[in-house]
Order: structure tokens, then sequence, then C-alpha cells
């Protein structure tokens, strides 16, 4: 592997691995104020026209103890976490808090950090869920342009067509470069752990924008041709708010797995879409939100046109994946209550499937090497019967 290429590897894997202490030299460096944004659809191009750095909350490896009062045991270990973190003065480094969804356990880890940083501001944009409605395009392009005021207020100084436009160009090329490096893994050109990829995307989601495309430009320069070996092939799907722990995926290529694609908040689900710069900036991002649930559709929206698990057979197809992996974060109601339809069209199709439900604190990582190594196992048997 080129030089190049492990130093901006090992650069973003760093501030993956701790995000905070990126944010703090970031604002001693350059001064400036830093929003902290909450999944999954926060325009974050906003604040980076205004000058702040956008930083998307990631959970943490801490235990949880002194948020766990805060919420109840029954939120997701996201929320729980964030929570925490707001109890322990962790988030005192963003100077203020957007989100623009309405999760209700998401709501819930909000208050408790409205309550916890009293100092900071707080804006809550709710977008419209429902996206096949005539009204859905109106709504959204209100609070859109309700995001640029708050924001305009919040960094006190104002965001024009231009700024917004170069903002959602630079977000683009990111876009376009993380899809370019996903796109080499699943072809089998290029191979990166499912750490280094989930790296890939979690600094994205912290770093400035411009620091961040850059050193992805060092790495699609000096992608390496390699053959396509004999492992399984595996696509990994939910987890839509934070990255899955590294340990389990770690613990997935240990059995001898290869992941070559997925629909992860931390993976494809964040890069699919690009904001077009062709019209009205605020318009351009109205697209964008109701564009990302036909290319990757997700249980927290509504749009009769599209069906997720469609587009992960799909998918599944088109990458020559042998197996999915469902990573379910524990008491995430959105993807409770989808799942069981997703289970009924994989096994329709007699796609293997396993579900792996995850939790903040501690993974069980025996227990689910032995589960993903009898599901391996069960695919190489029918591969001899069927050869």
């Amino acid at each position: 592997m080129p030089e190049t290429l492990t130093t901006a590897l090992t650069k973003l894997g760093d501030i993956s691995a701790d995000p905070e202490a990126y944010v703090v030299h970031w604002k001693e460096r350059t001064g400036g104020k830093v929003v902290g944004a909450f999944p999954m659809n926060f325009p974050a191009e906003i604040a980076h026209a205004a000058g702040a750095l956008p930083v998307i909350i990631q959970e943490n490896r801490e235990p949880d103890s002194m948020g766990r009062n805060l919420l109840a045991e029954f939120y997701c270990g996201y929320t729980r976490n964030i929570a925490d973190q707001a109890a322990k003065g962790r988030l005192d480094i963003y100077d203020g808090f957007f989100l623009a969804d309405h999760c209700i356990q998401l709501l819930g880890a909000t208050d408790v950090v409205r309550s916890e940083c009293d100092d900071k501001p707080i804006h809550f944009g709710q977008f419209a869920s429902s996206l096949g409605d005539a009204w859905t395009s109106e709504v959204v392009e209100t609070k859109m342009r309700t995001f640029v005021d708050e924001m305009a207020a919040f960094t006190g100084a104002p965001i024009t067509a231009q700024s917004l436009s170069s903002s959602i160009a630079l977000f683009n090329d990111n876009r376009r470069l993380l899809r370019q490096i996903f796109a080499a893994r699943t072809s089998g050109s290029a191979q990166f752990t499912s750490t280094q990829m989930q790296s890939l995307v979690k600094s994205a989601m912290v770093m400035d924008k411009a620091e961040h495309t850059a050193l992805l430009r060092q790495i699609v320069d000096d992608l390496e041709t390699v053959p396509r070996d004999d492992r399984i092939r595996l696509h990994l799907s939910g987890h839509f708010c934070h990255a899955p722990n590294p340990e389990l995926l770690r613990a997935l290529e240990e059995c001898e797995a290869l992941v070559v694609n997925d629909d992860l908040y931390h993976g494809a689900r964040y890069i699919s879409t690009d904001v077009p710069e062709d019209i009205d900036p605020v318009t351009g991002l109205v697209n964008w939100y109701l564009q990302r649930d036909v290319n990757i559709p997700c249980p927290t929206r509504v749009k009769h046109a599209t069906d997720w698990e469609d587009t992960l057979i799909d998918s599944v197809q088109s990458s020559g994946a042998q197996a999915v992996i469902v990573l379910m974060a524990k008491f995430c109601e959105p993807h409770m209550l989808y799942y069981p339809q997703l289970r009924k069209r994989l096994t329709e199709r007699n796609i293997p499937h396993l579900l792996i439900e995850t939790e903040h604190d501690g993974v069980p990582v025996e227990s689910i090497r032995t589960r993903v190594e009898a599901l391996l196992e069960r695919i190489r048997r029918t591969q001899l019967v069927t050869s």
C-alpha cells in the first residue's frame, strides 16, 4: 500500500476515533463556531456557508454513567449516550445545536442537551416525513429557509446564494469521491476493511470539508487494483444514526467475510445523494432531502413509490453480495417495525440473512462471531451442493 494512502487512512482513522480532539483543535486554529448537528437529515452545507464547522455528534465509546438516569432504558444506545455526554460536559465544545429530525427518542435526548447545556442555543426544524404529498416540497422549503435564517443569526454571518452554492459544490465533490471509493470496494478492485470504510464516512461528518476532500483525493489517486478473493461477500444494513462498534466489524472480518456494500448511515446512506447545483441552492437542498429517500429509502420516512426492501435486494444483486447482515440498534422503533417486512422479502428471494441487535455498552463478540460463522458455513455448503 502506498505511503500516501496509508498516511491518509491513518489520519482519518485517528479523527474518527477521537472527533472531540479534532473539534477542539479546529476551534483553536480558526476561532470559528462549531455547530453540533444530529442525524440524519440536517443540511450541513448551510452551516458551512455561514463559516461554521458542522459536526454530526457521534456516539462515543465511554460507558454511560452520569446520564443513565436522564433517559429511560428503552431509549436507544445513541440517544442515551448523547444524554450521558451532555451530563459529563462532553458537548460543551459545541457552540449550538441544530437538528432536522423528529425521532421521539432523539427529541428526548435533545431535551437533555437543552437542560444540561442551557447556555447553548438549540434549533429544531421538523422536516415533513411524508414525502409523497403535494404539499411536502413547499413545507420542507419553508423549513429549509428557516434553517438559513437561524444559522445566519447564530453565526452573525449572512448566508448568500453564492456562499451556499459554493458549499454545496464542495460537499458534492466530497460525496462523489467517497462513492468512488465505495464503488471500488464493491467491484473488488480495491480492498478496505469495514473499519476503514467507516472511518472515511465518520471523519467526513466531523472534519472541515475541504481538508477531508484533500485527503480523499490522496486515497483515490492511490487506489490499488487487487485480485478478487473467495471470501463470502456481505451487505450490511441498518444503523440509521450511529456507527457500528468497530469490534463488531472486526469480528465479521475475522470470520473470513468481506463487506462489499451497505446501506448504513455511516456508509452508503450518508453519501447517496448530491444536491443539484444548477438551481436555487435552497431549492436544491429541498430536492436533496426528498431524493435521499428514493436512492436509499429510510423507515423513518414515508414515500409510497419506493420500498427499502426492493432497494436492498437490488443492491445485493448488483454488488454480488451473498448474504445480508442486519444491524439493528436496540430499541430503534422505526427499524423494529420495518424489519418483519424486510425479513419476509429476503426470505422470499432466498437471500441468507442474519439479524444482530446492537447496544452501546458492550459487544458480545464471541456470540456474534459464532452466529456469523454459522451463516457463512451454511452459504458454503449451499455452494457445494449447487456446484
